[in-house]
């Protein structure tokens, strides 16, 4: 592997919730990280973790909590969160897929952990900020979504940089039944995605969108077969990771300032980003093969 146990070991425990508890996850993990496979033993309680695609270029994340529809408690968030840091790390990995059961990609929050929160309780203790580490990963995430992306699951699956839809998946933010409002982006990112009117009209009403209509308002990329979903994730996530693992940082960042700042910052930005392509070998490599037309031959640097 590109990097030592240890240096994954530090990389996670700064992140995590615990440094003891992540090298609780981690040594569990070790199966997968020395390269075996990780029918020795599941990692996470929540999760089932493991590499996929050609030479386990991609990170595979699998939401396992089907009693609750793998609603998001706080101890799943925390090992997404551990998974995440270890692929972050893994210099073999160049996207990360989460998906969950043909049922429910995630049914919402769990609101019984929620339910006699105080405001001191959320206020005081940033209840949710931990969720954002889905959104900061470097690496390009693939959301897979099969049946209930609801409450937390949509915004969830809108941290993501792609969203792909089982044909039968479901997205919609219904907080306002229970009393409040989406607390882990619901309101910025889906009014982003389909614009002020559809995301107003699922927010106050709490309906729901099939994956057809998602796909129109354009809230994920493409649809597929139920069946067909995890495979074309998967394959999208090797196309990304053939590509140099630098270079891919730097354009997903560049999308990300054009969603997130005004159009003049967000050229600045992809101008400093672009002309910082001149100073990677694989800016180089890739122009070369290109004149030579033969297949570039990416090494991350």
């Amino acid at each position: 592997m590109a990097v030592s146990l240890r240096a994954l070991l530090r990389t996670s425990a700064g992140v995590c919730a615990g440094a003891a508890r992540c090298r609780a996850f981690l040594a569990a993990f070790r199966p997968l990280l020395v390269g075996r496979g990780c029918s020795d033993g599941p990692p996470f309680r929540f999760l089932q973790v493991q590499k996929a695609g050609a030479g386990g270029s991609v990170g595979l994340i699998r939401l396992q909590r089907p009693e609750a529809l793998n609603a998001l408690c706080e101890g799943l968030m925390e090992e997404l969160r551990c998974a995440l840091d270890t692929f972050e790390a893994d210099g073999r990995v160049g996207a990360i897929v989460i998906t969950g059961s043909e049922k429910a990609f995630a049914a919402g929050a769990d609101i019984k952990e929620m339910q006699n929160k105080t405001f001191q309780d959320c206020y005081g203790g940033s209840f949710l900020a931990g969720w954002d580490r889905v959104a900061t990963v470097r690496k390009p995430t693939i959301a897979a979504v099969n049946g209930f992306a609801l409450g937390g699951g949509c915004e969830l699956a809108m941290m993501c940089d792609i969203i792909y839809a089982g044909e039968k998946a479901q997205f919609g933010q219904p907080e306002v039944l229970l009393g409040t409002i989406p607390g882990a982006g619901g309101t910025q990112r889906l009014t982003r995605a389909v614009g002020k009117s559809l995301a107003m009209e699922m927010v106050l009403t709490g309906e729901r969108i099939s994956a057809a209509e998602a796909k129109a308002a354009g809230l994920v990329s493409k649809v597929f077969p139920t069946d067909k979903l995890l495979d074309a994730a998967i394959g999208c996530a090797e196309k990304i990771a053939s590509n140099s693992k630098l270079v891919v940082a730097m354009a997903k960042e560049s999308v990300n300032a054009a969603f997130e700042t005004t159009l003049t910052e967000g050229n600045r930005t992809e101008k400093r980003l672009f002309y910082a392509t001149f100073a990677t070998d694989d800016r180089k490599e890739g122009m070369t093969a290109f004149v030579e037309k033969r297949k570039a031959n990416f090494t991350d640097s």
